[in-house]
């Protein structure tokens, strides 16, 4: 299933920003919007305001601004996976804006949506800004396609044992509650179990993966890859997530050496493991390559 990500229509009819040529967007154009389906969104139009923003006072107020502050929320359209919004931007002739509609937007769509990505295209202009975003944006369409339908406790089980060390790695505490709740997803009502998964998927995933914690992860999947593994192997993979420990290797390298130990000693388990492939291959090289100090 193909992540729907909401964005600010602004970012989308403004060719100058989101055609690739500005640095903020590029990620927007070129490499994620292969992979996603957006959904434009105007917060006026929605509103009953109006498409176009009113003309910005020295103070940056508006009569959205206005609503927002109120404690409303501007109704988005169902089933979104993130949310990207356009960044603050200076007011009129140049003088920075005080209270910009769009991050007074921003900040009403986070609180009514607590586990929904949102950012701004600013902030995905920053390497590891934009993989944490994209991990969390196809984690939450995996977990979207897992709901969309009838689901037995099974189905809950398989999609749970494919992000145990992605979950793992972001939030120990909720690994070990969504293991219980999985455990006893049989003896309750459905509907529970959904919205009770839901929230503890949706805190996890919000939660940062620490060095520490990846490292952890790292060595439950190397219990599983080291066992199929020749000692010198054994030694190669362990030596990478100990240097990655110590800060002296980036993120990836681990990474790809246990997913290709992984697929070639048919290991399904880690192989299928969500962690080691948390989005498209192609995508997460681009990631990668763009950010090697994570």
């Amino acid at each position: 299933m193909r992540p729907r990500i909401g964005i600010s229509s602004c970012l989308m009819a403004d060719e100058a920003r989101f055609d690739g040529g500005h640095p903020h967007n590029r990620f927007l154009a070129e490499e994620l919007g292969a992979y996603v389906d957006w959904v434009p969104y105007t917060a006026e139009l929605e509103t009953g305001m109006g498409a176009l923003w009113e003309t910005w006072r020295l103070t940056g107020q508006s009569r959205l601004v206005e609503f927002l502050s109120a404690g409303a929320t501007p109704p988005t359209p169902a089933g979104l996976d993130g949310y990207v919004t356009r960044a603050d931007r200076p007011g009129v002739g140049g003088i920075p804006s005080y209270d910009d509609g769009h991050r007074v937007f921003s900040r009403r769509l986070t609180t009514a949506f607590p586990f929904l990505p949102v950012s701004d295209d600013r902030v995905l202009g920053v390497a590891a800004s934009r993989e944490r975003f994209a991990e969390r944006v196809f984690a939450g369409a995996r977990l979207r396609e897992l709901f969309s339908r009838p689901w037995r406790p099974r189905d809950l089980v398989a999609f749970h044992t494919r992000h145990k060390l992605q979950i793992l790695a972001h939030d120990p505490a909720r690994y070990r509650q969504a293991g219980r709740l999985v455990a006893e997803a049989g003896s309750r009502p459905c509907r529970e179990t959904e919205a009770e998964y839901r929230q503890i998927f949706g805190r996890a995933l919000a939660s940062n993966a620490t060095r520490g914690r990846n490292a952890n992860a790292m060595h439950r999947a190397f219990r599983h890859v080291g066992r199929r593994l020749d000692d010198s192997l054994r030694q190669d993979v362990l030596g990478q997530i100990r240097a990655y420990e110590r800060g002296e290797l980036p993120f990836s390298a681990p990474i790809v050496t246990l997913t290709r130990h992984a697929a070639g000693e048919g290991l399904h388990w880690a192989a299928e493991q969500t962690y080691l492939n948390p989005v498209p291959a192609d995508l997460l090289r681009r990631l990668w390559n763009a950010d090697m100090a994570r």
